[in-house]
Parts: C-alpha cells; sequence; structure tokens
C-alpha cells in the first residue's frame, strides 16, 4: 500500500539473480505506473521503461526529444508502486559521457534495478527505423566507462545497446558488444539482428547476459521464449507490446462509442470495477484509514 515493500537494492540484487540463474527472463514494457503492478500481478519477474513508450505518452516520436529528467521521473512512479526489478531505456546517456553518467545517478535515485545505454549519435531516432546512425566505437566505450564510474551502487546493471548491426553490418556489431564489455558493461543489447543465425553468433561471440528485443513490426523476427532458451538468450523484451494493445483498444473504443452512441456493446472488453479496485488496494487503504481514525490510546497510558 501507498508504496513498494522492497528496497532498490534488493531488487537489484534479485535481478542478478536472477540473470545467473540462467533461465530465460520475460519483461514486458510497461506503459504506465498502474500497467507495471499488473505485470508483477500477471507474474512476471521483472518490467521495462521503453524510451518509446515514454516519448508516445507525451505525443512525441522516439527521435531523443525526452530528457533525462523526464524519464526519471516517470521511473521514479513506476518503481514506487511495484516490487518487481525496473529496467529503463537511457537513449544515448542524453548527451555526452558526463550527461551518461548524470543519468545513471538520477536512475540509481529513482529506484530502478538497471538501464542500457545505445551507440547512435544523439539525437537518436528508433532502433527498427532506417537512417540510423552510430558513434565511433572509442566514444561510445567512453560512454560506457563513464556509466561504470558513475555507478554508486555495483549491483545496479549497466546494459550496453549496439545499433550498429544496421549500419556497419553483424562483425562489426559484435566487434563493438566486444569492447562495450571491455569498458564495463554487465550486459548486452544487440538491436535489430535479423534471424536466429544472427542471434546465435552473437551468443556465440559475447559472453555476458545477451538481450532479444522482440518489439512487433520491426526488423527482427518475433522468436518465442522457448526459441530464444535454446539459442542461450538471458533477456526477452516486450517493449511496446502493452501500449500497443492499449492503443488499439482504445481507438477501437472511440469509434465504437462514436458509431453507437453508447458504450454498451464494449462492456465485455473492459476491466470491471471491481478488479481496478482490486489491482489499486482499495480494501488495504480502506482498513489503514479506519484504523488510524478509530485509534485510540490504550488505558492507563
Amino acid at each position: 500500500m501507498l508504496h513498494t515493500r522492497t528496497t532498490p537494492e534488493r531488487r537489484r540484487r534479485a535481478l542478478r539473480e536472477r540473470l545467473a540463474s540462467g533461465r530465460l527472463l520475460a519483461v514486458p514494457g510497461a506503459l504506465n505506473p498502474l500497467s507495471a503492478r499488473l505485470i508483477q500481478d500477471t507474474g512476471f519477474e521483472a518490467a521495462y521503461l521503453s524510451g518509446a513508450v515514454l516519448a508516445a505518452d507525451l505525443g512525441l516520436p522516439d527521435i531523443g526529444l525526452t530528457t533525462s529528467t523526464e524519464i526519471a521521473d516517470r521511473a521514479r512512479q513506476t518503481t514506487r508502486v511495484t516490487d518487481l526489478p525496473v529496467l529503463i531505456d537511457a537513449d544515448t546517456g542524453f548527451g555526452e559521457p558526463m550527461n551518461a553518467a548524470r543519468t545513471v545517478q538520477l536512475m540509481e535515485d529513482a529506484g530502478l534495478a538497471g538501464l542500457h545505454l545505445e551507440d547512435q549519435v544523439n539525437p537518436k531516432r528508433c532502433g527498427h527505423l532506417d537512417g540510423k546512425t552510430v558513434v565511433p566505437r572509442e566514444e561510445m566505450t567512453r560512454r560506457v566507462r563513464a556509466a561504470v564510474d558513475a555507478r554508486r551502487d555495483p549491483d545496479f546493471l549497466l546494459m550496453a545497446r549496439t545499433d550498429a548491426r544496421s549500419v556497419e553490418g553483424l562483425a562489426a556489431a559484435i566487434d563493438r558488444a566486444k569492447a562495450y564489455v571491455d569498458a564495463g558493461a554487465d550486459a548486452i543489447f544487440p538491436e535489430a539482428l535479423a534471424d536466429e543465425a544472427e542471434f546465435e553468433a552473437f551468443r556465440a561471440a559475447v559472453d555476458v547476459p545477451l538481450l532479444a528485443n522482440m518489439t512487433e513490426f520491426g526488423k527482427s523476427r518475433l522468436l518465442d521464449a522457448r526459441t530464444l532458451s535454446n539459442l542461450g538468450y538471458d533477456i526477452a523484451l516486450y517493449p511496446v507490446t502493452l501500449l500497443r494493445l492499449a492503443m488499439g483498444a482504445v481507438e477501437d473504443g472511440l469509434r465504437t462509442l462514436a458509431a453507437e452512441g453508447t458504450q454498451e456493446s464494449l462492456l465485455p472488453r473492459m476491466q470491471t470495477r471491481s478488479r481496478l479496485y482490486e489491482l489499486l488496494g482499495y480494501e488495504e487503504y480502506a482498513a489503514f484509514d479506519s484504523a488510524v481514525h478509530d485509534f485510540t490510546l490504550p488505558p492507563g497510558t
């Protein structure tokens, strides 16, 4: 009630232990704090905050328009309501290596379990769009080193994302990933790999935890959890799935409301009031409030 019952440090350790288990970790992207609570309630073990979703929530495209403080605010709101470790998309670190260092500390303070930084030129663009540009490998290694030096909690996960596959080819992307690990990255996010063979090649070449981005309508094939597990991947990420589902339902609902003049036919598709109240913990709040207002001092005090 009111906030998570766990500490950021405990959630970070839990994520590290989970990744060390060798079992694939499925991580849906939350579209708001309430959906993060639902991710936990459904039985998932971690949640994610996508830069694309955070930008879209503000009515903006994913082209580097959001700021580090904006995403830290949303992160803080999210980590307040879930006991799950939460990872966040920190884009390019929002500037020079010093900005990346500040971003790490902002995200630590926001209660997150980790973040990923990417090697695109700032401002960036969505990883599954054409026309991306990546910075020189040496510049990205400076970003990673700055992030490592700024980290205060050693359990805070620092992941490096490389967008080089679509720009320089698979071999160059693998070489970059190795350099980022040498610079201190705990895990690697190879963006926009084309097929199983490329996922397999990355796994064979890099020996830290790897993330597979299973975003819809992108450049990568949508591989199921069993396939990703067999390929040796550690995280299966579904960054925008919930946003796309929600916005599709909203759009359909608006059309129905406009056409029919009532929401009656939509009721079977809605989350009920009782389910929403259960998710929000209304009963616990009511019990707490009653206990406070009905409190009396025991006799003789």
